[in-house]
This record gives C-alpha cells, sequence and structure tokens, in this order.
C-alpha cells in the first residue's frame, strides 16, 4: 500500500489514506482497522494529586475514575468558551493525554502554570510516545486507543488506516473536533458535549456557571448540525466556509468528508432558529440537515 500524507491543516503529516478510502471506511465500521496517530500530541501528569487536579481543572468527573478507561474533558475560560480538548487515561501512576499537536504547548504552559504546590507534574513526552487507534469499533470518544513508545511497530491485525476514513466516521457520529467545529465563543451546550467531555454533577471547574446558566435557562444560540451535501458537485465545501439561508450568513463549515455510504457530508455550526427543513447551501453547494 501506497500512503498518501496531509500536507495542510492540524494533522498535516499524518496519512491521509492508503489508496482505498472507501475499503479503509468499511473496515473501521466493522472495527477491524487501526491507525497510527503518531501526529497527536502526548502528555502525561504523574503526582499523587494529579486526579483531584484535573478533576478541578477540567469538565471531566475524574476523582472516581476507573483505571485504564479512556475518556474525554474540555478545558474551558472563565467565561465557559472552550480553549482545550483533551483524550485521557490514568494506569494507576500516571495519567496520559493527548490533544491536537497544535495546541500541545498552550496546554502544557498552562498545566505547568496551574500546579502551584500540588504534587503533579505534568509534561510533554511526545518524542517518546505516540497513540494509536487499535482495533475495535468506535466509542463514543473515537477510540479504542492504546499509548506505546514511538519507536514501537503496532502489533494490529487488522487493515491499517488513515485519517481520511477516521474524520468521515467523525463526521457521520456527529462528533465535533476543536480545532475544526469550534471559535472564539464556543460553549460545550452547542456542541453536543454535555454528558459525553462535560460530567454535569460534578463539582466547580472554569466556566461551569455558563455551562450551567445555559443548560438551565435556555438554549444556546448555535448548535451542531451535520449536512448532507450535493453529491454532483467536484469541489466540497471547505473548512470555515459560510453555510448561507438565502442571502443570510447563519453559520459556518467545521470538517467536510466523503463518507462510504452517507456521500459528501459535512459538520457545521449554525444558528438554533435554522428550521430543520431548510435547504442551504455551504460554501455554495446545496446541503440539507
Amino acid at each position: 500500500m501506497t500512503a498518501v500524507f496531509l500536507e495542510d491543516g492540524p494533522d498535516k503529516g499524518a496519512i491521509w489514506h492508503f489508496g482505498e478510502p472507501n475499503k479503509e471506511q468499511r473496515a473501521l465500521a466493522e472495527g477491524t482497522a487501526w491507525s497510527d496517530l503518531s501526529y497527536k500530541a502526548v502528555l502525561t501528569v504523574s503526582g499523587e494529586d494529579r486526579l483531584k487536579w484535573l478533576n478541578d481543572l477540567t469538565t471531566q468527573e475524574l476523582v472516581n475514575w476507573s483505571t485504564n478507561s479512556w475518556t474525554s474533558a474540555l478545558i474551558l475560560d472563565a467565561q465557559g468558551h472552550i480553549n482545550h480538548q483533551l483524550f485521557l487515561m490514568d494506569d494507576g501512576t500516571t495519567t496520559w493525554i493527548f490533544t491536537d499537536k497544535e495546541k500541545e504547548a498552550e496546554l502544557l504552559a498552562f498545566l505547568q502554570k496551574m500546579v502551584f504546590m500540588l504534587r503533579v507534574e505534568p509534561k510533554s513526552v511526545s518524542a517518546d510516545f505516540k497513540v494509536i487507534k487499535t482495533v475495535g469499533k468506535s466509542d463514543a470518544f473515537g477510540g479504542p486507543y492504546e499509548i506505546m513508545a514511538r519507536s514501537a511497530n503496532p502489533a494490529q491485525d487488522g487493515m491499517q488506516i488513515g485519517t481520511w476514513a477516521l474524520e468521515a466516521e467523525r463526521v457521520a457520529q456527529v462528533r465535533a473536533r476543536l480545532l475544526f467545529e469550534t471559535d472564539h465563543k464556543s460553549i460545550p451546550n452547542e456542541l453536543g458535549f454535555l454528558n459525553t467531555s462535560v460530567h454535569m454533577r460534578k463539582g466547580c471547574y472554569p466556566g461551569q456557571e455558563t455551562v450551567a446558566k445555559v443548560f438551565n435557562l435556555g438554549q444556546p444560540p448555535r448548535r451542531l448540525a451535520m449536512l448532507h451535501l450535493d453529491g454532483t458537485e467536484i469541489e466540497l465545501p471547505k473548512h470555515g466556509d459560510p453555510v448561507m439561508l438565502e442571502d443570510n450568513q447563519v453559520g459556518f463549515i467545521g470538517t467536510v468528508a466523503r463518507h462510504f455510504e452517507l456521500g459528501p457530508i459535512a459538520l457545521a455550526v449554525i444558528k438554533r432558529s435554522t428550521p430543520l427543513d431548510a435547504v442551504l447551501t455551504a460554501g455554495g453547494v446545496l446541503a440539507s440537515q
């Protein structure tokens, strides 16, 4: 198989596909595919106070977290806007985190700034470790995942796949991703993160007031939508392209994908008031929700 690599974007340098993207997507749907995610950043947090510390900083309940299980969490600013998206696993002595490489330096600086007098040590281990998506049907977080030495050869029996298949599945499952479906004013309530990356019955964390207020008193002004795109078009919309209802912009395009069953699809963040049956245009391409 000849690997085709991504030339730009947050996943630059990752394998896009091996020449048969539809076959790769079928293998992923069947749970017989794996993928090398070494283009992601890997961090660790060690120390006795790590779980309580991470619990206080993130949107996820981590104090009673099961060992060796994966979960996801967000870090918000004081106004409830999304700053970081994390995928985490604790092995009993160390919490392992992976995130987008583009956000690694910012995340590490934030964690180091928040140490104070606690017994925690956050650090980057991207030079020595990598994450892979292992064989098995995808869970709510896109896993199952495994951390291994960067020099190790993954012992997987299934088909190796690239990001084309992973992103097409993510769009079809309507799973939002930082840097794609987010902007400077994104809050968890509008992107489907409640009760997955955001625990609704845990203690305080930065930005909780906004999340709780919007949840209890109303609906956010925007929502995440999966769009079916006109399959007769050769050129598809791009990330950031406007979503239009007649002459009015009602949102923007996040991720665009070609799915092996659904055809061309996209995730978009649009105004909540947009009628569900409205005919939209996304980057000039006809689209329905």
